[in-house]
């Protein structure tokens, strides 16, 4: 039975050890960060030798939003503009991120990868961190709702499925939850107009990724991923019931050891927990404390393979130009 877990290699292969590690650990899928790429070649032999390991199609995941999150870069990979500024800049906003989403896929499809953890439905706030700001959307919820679902339909069309992120919402978080854990002290019911309010018209999704932010309307105490209120709300009041995975163990908005982290989140709620940086005894770690998927985390995990289709024809030589010219690229 499938681990509970999403776990990252450590470089730009798989030798026979971290193979066997995994073989063993039988996470339900891995994540791939820029350690892990180098050429379209040679990840795709790192994506078919991490499905071997496990002897199955195991679910790749890559953050590929197109600006400052995106793993696989140029001279390789098309560079995009930050999310936030291809909306402003756009002639058609909505065209302009069907396209580049559209594209997205294609260039993770080519490589094996058939995960990509977007869109993202936090709402930009006067407050917003400048490390998030630029990765989102807009700040009217009928337009992040509008570009988010755009998105999540282009790379479906393209083969990859999409991850919505951030539940229940960080768009208000004035830190950096990579470095330090967010706190929210607004009242629930604005939490509730906008804040919860993208993820809710999008409920419907597949897949889904927590914040690592405190919400003390909700829970004073414990950030998104690690409490039970949070994820109550998330699945009773937002209404999504699909996979749930956590952002990343490792970043220092959570304390504790890892395994602890990988335990007290998959007891909040959680249905798989993430761990990307590669270190083998971390991994060790969060696989015997994570166990074995649930009937209801292997039924949502089921569900959301079933999505995965081949990449619907496209002349993706006109779709780049296309883009090019929506977004004033062109000379």
């Amino acid at each position: 039975m499938t681990s509970a877990c999403i776990l990252g290699p450590s470089g730009p292969s798989l030798d026979a050890s971290e193979a066997a590690f995994f073989r063993e650990a039988d996470p339900w899928g891995f994540i791939l960060f820029a350690r892990n790429v180098e050429s379209r070649a040679q990840l795709r032999r790192l994506t078919g030798a991490l499905r071997d390991a496990l002897g199955r199609e195991a679910p790749i995941l890559i953050d590929q939003e197109g600006g400052r999150v995106q793993r696989m870069r140029a001279p390789h990979w098309q560079e995009f503009l930050p999310a936030l500024e291809q909306m402003r800049r756009a002639k058609d906003p909505m065209r302009a991120q069907w396209v580049r989403h559209r594209l997205i896929a294609q260039q993770l499809n080519e490589v094996g990868i058939d995960v990509n953890c977007a869109p993202l439905a936090d709402l930009v706030e006067p407050e917003t961190h400048h490390i998030l700001r630029n990765r989102l959307y807009g700040g009217e919820v009928a337009e992040v709702v509008e570009a988010a679902r755009t998105a999540a339909e282009a790379m479906l069309a393209g083969g990859v499925l999409p991850v919505l992120k951030h539940i229940p919402g960080y768009g208000r978080a004035r830190v950096d939850s990579h470095k330090a854990l967010p706190r929210v002290s607004v009242p629930l019911e604005a939490l509730r107009a906008r804040d919860f309010a993208p993820f809710k018209a999008l409920n419907d999704m597949a897949m889904g990724m927590t914040a690592h932010i405190v919400l003390e309307a909700v829970d004073p105490e414990l950030p998104a991923t690690t409490s039970a209120e949070a994820m109550k709300l998330i699945r009773d009041e937002i209404g999504f019931d699909g996979l749930l995975m956590t952002d990343d163990l490792s970043m220092e908005a959570l304390s504790g050891r890892i395994g602890a982290r990988a335990a007290d989140s998959l007891e909040a709620g959680c249905d798989l927990v993430l761990h990307c940086n590669g270190d083998r005894d971390e991994m060790a770690e969060v696989v015997a404390a994570s166990g074995r998927m649930t009937e209801a985390a292997r039924r949502r995990g089921d569900a959301a393979l079933a999505q995965r289709r081949a990449p619907e024809a496209a002349d993706i030589a006109a779709l780049e130009a296309e883009l090019a010219e929506l977004t004033g690229e062109t000379a």
